[in-house]
């Protein structure tokens, strides 16, 4: 059998091998490898670029985030004050119109006492005056005498003021 002849066919298939061995190896090594080397690098250079956008681009963001978070605090204390300020006015509004109020109420409350005075004093005055002719009617009744006006008028005068003190008016 020819495939087991071992020395007519070892060396010339050896000689074949390392022949085409160098001639792929020297073939691809020449050819292929260099371009294959450029893309690599093209395509390292090109992560690292991307890399270096990222971070950058990061960066960027966590500027942003927090420009952003000042931003908020400081609308939110702008805000807070703006909030104090407007209960502030609107508790001086509020206490300005309670005065005026206050004040009208108490100028209605006043004239209402003096009109009430008045209205008392005048009732009094009727009161005596009532008393005053009872008490003269009453004596003229039971004594038969006249009594004068004026005896009469301070009787009923001190009989008011004692019925004021059991009263409380």
């Amino acid at each position: 059998m020819p495939q087991f002849d071992f020395a007519n066919v070892f060396v010339p298939q050896f000689v074949w091998l390392v022949f085409f061995f160098g001639l792929l190896y020297f073939g691809i090594v020449k050819a292929t490898l260099p371009r294959l080397g450029r893309v690599m690098t093209k395509r390292d250079d090109m992560v690292r670029g991307d890399i270096l956008a990222a971070e950058a681009a990061k960066a960027d963001a966590d500027k942003m985030a927090v420009d952003y978070a000042t931003g908020i605090a400081t609308a939110r204390e702008d805000a807070r004050v703006a909030l104090a300020n407007a209960k502030a006015q609107a508790a001086r509004s509020i206490e300005a119109k309670l005065a005026k109020a206050n004040g009208a109420s108490a100028a209605k409350i006043a004239e209402a006492q003096v009109r009430i005075d008045a209205m008392s004093a005048a009732a009094m005055a009727e009161i005596e005056t009532v008393v005053t002719e009872a008490a003269q009617a009453i004596v003229a009744r039971l004594t038969g005498i006249d009594s004068a006006t004026v005896d009469a008028r301070s009787a009923a005068k001190v009989a008011l003021a004692r019925t004021a003190l059991v009263t409380g008016r």
